[in-house]
Parts: C-alpha cells; structure tokens; sequence
C-alpha cells in the first residue's frame, strides 16, 4: 500500500523547484516594483503584489488538480481543450475589453483573464495530438497544412485583437515540428524571409535582391549537392518578391506605433529632429530599463533599495520590464541567476522531453519548452534593446494572473505526462 501511495508522488522535483524558484523571486520583484513607499500590506489586492499572492494561491490549487488528473485525460481531450480555447478566443470579439488597443481580455470586476495566454498550452496539446496520430506523416503535404492551419488559427485570431506580441510565440511550434521530421526547408524558408526582411527595410529591395541573388548562385554552385536551376530560379523570385513587398507592407499594414519601433531598432529615420521624438516617445521605456539594469553593477543596489524602481521611472516595470528590477536591486549577479534558472529549465524539459516513451508526451515537451524559450528570448532581448519592442511577459516572473496561470497549465500537464515514465519504471 506504501508503494502504491508513493508512485504518486513520483514527479520531477527539479523542474517543480526551478518553477516555484522563479515564481517566488518574481514575486519579491514585482512587490518591490510596485509598492507605494507607504505601509506594506502584502496582501492588498489593491497592489500588483497583493493580486499577484491571489494568483500563486490559486496556481499552487490547479497544480494539485492537475497533478492528480489522469495523464490519459490530456491527450484524449487534447482537441475539446483546443476547441474551446478557440472560442473563447473568437467571444473576445463580441465580449472582449480593450486595454491599451488590444481587445484580449475578459472583464470580471477587477480582474481580468487573458484567453490568448491560454490558448498556447491549448495549441500544445492540439499539436502534440495531431503529430503523435499513427496516420500523420509530417513528410506529406496535406499533413502539413493541417498541423499548420492547428497553429496559425490562433495566432491570427490574436493578431486580430491588436496583440502582436502573443502571436509572434506562435512561431515557436515550428522548432518542435523540425524535431518530429517536418522537412528543414520550412525553417530555411522561415530564417531567410525574416533575414530578407529586415535587410530590406535597412538597406532597401534593391541591394537586399542583389545579396539574394549572389547569395543562391554561390549555393548553386559550390554546393556538393547541386540544386536544379529551376529551383534555384524559383528561390530568386520569391526573394525578390519579398525584398520589394515587404516595404509596402510595412508603410501600409503596420500600426505607426509598431513602424516607429521597427524604425528605431534599425536606425531607418535619417531625419534628426523625428529621431529625436521618436527616442522620446518609444525609447523611454528602454531607456530607463537600461539605466536601471546599468545602476546595479556587480551585486545590485539591494531588495527595495533601487532608486529608478522605487521612482517608477520605469513604466509597466512590474510586467514586460521586470528583469529592470532584478538588475538594479540585485545586480549582474542576481540577473545571472534569473538567466542561468531559466536555462537549467528549458535544459531539464528539453531532457526529459527525450526520455519519452509517448511520443505525444515529447511532443508537448518540446512545445513546452519551446514557448518558455520565445518568451524568455523576447523579454530579455526587449528589455536590454537587443530587438524591438514587444509586449511579452517574462514566465512565472512578471505580474500577471492570466500569463501565471496559463505557464502552470503548460509546464505541470507535461509534469504529470512526464510522472507516467518515472512510475513505469
């Protein structure tokens, strides 16, 4: 009876260690991030911090629950989760509050729920399903287009209510797609267009078609494996294409907000005077992020001791510009921490992702990690101006209920999957 008992009890503690690590040190983040200064009440849900204790009580509540499921329950009901994540994606449209321009959350008094968020682990499963079916063959065609329509069905329904950031994380699945066998000319065609992309907005269509033009007659011809010429024809084309469309796409798709963020990243305005307004309106946040990080040198100023965070000179510093408040209250030190904690999570998913035996649970293990990973690359990218800017969320970090609770149902579904190998043996 003893045993039988601790075979439920069999679950990977590490990666539960590293998620509750980083869950608990974002929460003395967000707390020194948004406190008044005056008397603390840690549980003032008036607070980002007191709301954010709300979260986590309930995130530990569904752990349990989602713990004690059966792991059979994820993968037979993987397509009525996906559908219903659907939905609830599609009712935003009718029911949906608008906040800051995107019309993706539901309102519930004080509080609100974001169904994109949870739409990714949705998507996961949806995939992992549809992959591990014993008549899907990710070589074929018309295999393709299905897993393909199961992942951009939501990242354009989330495109559709102006919140760009949550699509782009869409684009992970396709890593987890190389891995199962989908052909690699895919992520050569995604990797080049986005290469196109910005070479054409920096240099323009000409000289970007000249490069690709170079670029496939030296791959033709200094190839082992020569490529047909009307293949490589054909590769010219499309580049050429896409270096003279992608401009007119972005002069006449893009919102001015996301042009101007583009056009900083890349330096594109030569006009001094609208550089200057533009650093002004779109690079605050940026740049102050950067000051904050720059001030905490080696060791950090201290837990609440920070003075650009306890000024709130960073805006939306306890969401999308936490990692702000790691590096000047505990500096390089305590930043190379958060870093290194994320690392040695992705590296524990991604390994026991690989010891498997279902091929869905690996599946979904990849997809777990490979959304952790877009995430935490866009944050951190953002945050320290390496690429523009994007509202995205750091996991388990910043505040949040939605973006909390959404990462516990991605990360302890593939826990539980993964107890199911551990209890095999």
């Amino acid at each position: 009876m003893a045993r039988e008992t601790n075979r439920h009890f069999k679950f990977d503690w590490i990666t539960i260690l590293l998620f509750f690590f980083l869950v608990g040190f974002g929460w003395l983040n967000i707390l020194s991030a948004s406190h008044t200064g005056s008397s603390l009440n840690y549980f003032d849900i008036s607070q980002p911090f007191g709301k954010q204790i709300i979260f986590i009580s309930i995130s530990i509540i569904l752990i349990i629950l989602l713990l004690a499921i059966d792991a059979k329950f994820y993968e037979r009901f993987a397509s009525v989760i996906y559908l219903i994540s659907m939905l609830s994606l599609v009712g935003l449209f009718i029911f949906g509050k608008n906040v800051n321009g995107a019309t993706s959350w539901y309102s519930f008094g004080s509080f609100t729920i974001q169904p994109s968020e949870f739409a990714k682990f949705a998507t996961a499963l949806a995939v992992a399903k549809f992959v591990s079916d014993l008549n899907t063959n990710l070589n074929t065609f018309k295999d393709q287009i299905k897993v393909f329509a199961i992942i951009i069905t939501p990242a354009i329904l989330v495109l559709l209510q102006n919140d760009t950031g949550s699509t782009i994380v869409y684009g992970a699945f396709f890593f987890v797609l190389y891995r199962e066998g989908l052909p690699k000319h895919y992520l050569n065609i995604g990797v080049s267009l986005i290469l196109i992309a910005i070479l054409s907005l920096k240099f323009g269509a000409i000289i970007t078609s000249i490069i690709a033009i170079l670029v496939a007659l030296g791959f033709h011809f200094l190839s082992k494996k020569k490529t047909r010429i009307h293949y490589t024809v054909l590769v010219l084309i499309a580049a050429i294409a896409v270096s003279f469309s992608i401009k007119l796409f972005y002069n006449n798709i893009l919102q001015p907000h996301q042009k101007d963020r583009i056009s900083l990243w890349l330096r594109l305005e030569k006009d001094p005077i609208k550089l200057h307004k533009m650093k002004k309106t779109f690079a605050y946040n940026l740049n102050e992020s950067e000051k904050a990080i720059g001030s905490g040198g080696l060791t950090g100023k201290g837990f609440m001791q920070g003075t650009r965070t306890t000024g709130k000179f960073v805006p939306e510093q306890h969401t999308d510009y936490i990692f702000s408040t790691v590096g000047e209250e505990w500096g390089f030190l305590g930043s190379s921490m958060v870093v290194i904690a994320f690392v040695l999570l992705l590296l524990r998913i991604l390994h026991l992702a690989e010891l498997q035996k279902s091929q869905f649970s690996r599946i979904y293990g990849y997809s777990v990690a490979a959304i952790i990973f877009i995430h935490f690359l866009i944050n951190i990218g953002m945050v320290m101006g390496l690429i523009p800017t994007i509202g995205i969320p750091l996991p388990m970090f910043s505040f949040g209920g939605s973006g909390l609770l959404s990462f516990t149902f991605l990360i302890f579904i593939f826990v539980k999957l993964d107890s199911n190998r551990i209890n095999e043996w």
